[in-house]
Parts: C-alpha cells; sequence; structure tokens
C-alpha cells in the first residue's frame, strides 16, 4: 500500500515537473516579442538562419509567384520582404497604399541574410502569419489652405512669366 502511493505521488510530481518545463519553453515561443526590421538588418548575421518573429504593416502589393507570393512588411522604420505559402496571405485583405492602411501581421518564420533561392536578398520565409490588426480605408483630407497657397503661388508665376515675356 505504502509502494503504491509513493508511486502515484512520484508520478504526479513527474507530470508537474514535466507541465512546468512544458510551460516555461511554450510560454516563451507563444509569448514571443517581435524584432525590429533595424535590429534584424543591424545583426544580420546573428539572426541568420534563425527562427524570428517580426510585425508590421503590409504595404504594396502581394505578389503571387506560383504556389508561393511575396509581400513587403514595414514596421514604421523599414520594410523587409516576406516570401510566404500562398495560402498564408489568403486573409490579407488591406495593403497599405495612399488611401488605405494595411493589415497589420505577425510573420513567424526563418531569416535570411542573402538568401541563396532569391539572389541574395534579405528576406524572411514565413512558416506563420497571423493578423494582428485589420487593414481600413480612408478618405484623405484635402488642406484647403496648402491649396490655397498653391494656387496663388501658381498665379504669381504665371504673372512673373507673362511680364518676362512682354518685357
Amino acid at each position: 500500500m505504502i509502494y503504491i502511493k509513493y508511486r502515484v505521488q512520484h508520478a504526479a510530481w513527474r507530470r508537474l515537473c514535466a507541465a512546468l518545463v512544458y510551460f516555461l519553453f511554450c510560454a516563451g515561443a507563444c509569448f514571443a516579442e517581435g524584432l525590429s526590421s533595424s535590429e534584424l538588418i543591424k545583426n544580420a548575421d546573428k539572426y541568420n538562419g534563425q527562427g524570428v518573429v517580426y510585425e508590421g504593416e503590409v504595404v504594396g502589393d502581394i505578389m503571387l509567384r506560383g504556389d508561393h507570393a511575396w509581400l513587403n512588411v514595414d514596421d514604421g522604420k523599414k520594410a523587409i520582404g516576406v516570401w510566404a505559402h500562398r495560402e498564408l496571405t489568403n486573409n490579407i485583405s488591406y495593403t497599405g497604399s495612399y488611401y488605405t492602411r494595411g493589415d497589420i501581421i505577425r510573420v513567424s518564420g526563418i531569416f535570411q541574410r542573402a538568401c541563396p533561392e532569391h539572389g541574395g536578398d534579405l528576406d524572411i520565409h514565413a512558416q506563420g502569419l497571423e493578423i494582428i490588426k485589420p487593414g481600413r480605408q480612408f478618405n484623405r483630407i484635402i488642406n484647403t489652405r496648402k491649396l490655397n497657397f498653391v494656387i496663388i503661388l501658381f498665379a504669381i508665376l504665371i504673372l512673373i512669366w507673362i511680364l518676362r515675356r512682354y518685357k
């Protein structure tokens, strides 16, 4: 009876320790903080071939290449090219442009300082992609003060041109 009780307690302790170790390692992976583009570029040798997490706004066009796609992800400082499987990009609704704010995404993948597959470009080969914040369209408001200023300057320019022509 004592032997059975000891084995049950010992097994419970092993499970508890295994769960604790699993939680510590998985918590680090699940809540990994994204790296900035500046940090990736500055320490490219350190991160080359390593798994990274990078967050930013999808800008420009999503360029489809067979069953993969190129997209540019801008974190506010610089943009980094991401090579992703086409299916990972299906949920991206907006890409950043003059009239739209692109989806903010979190990319997890392998960082390549000089990717031999893509002509030596710095890129991330995405293994996972999640949308953190959806993009949106917005209207640009014209600043009437600036518009009036431009019209006045243009009128002055035309007036100077006419006066010089007849002089």
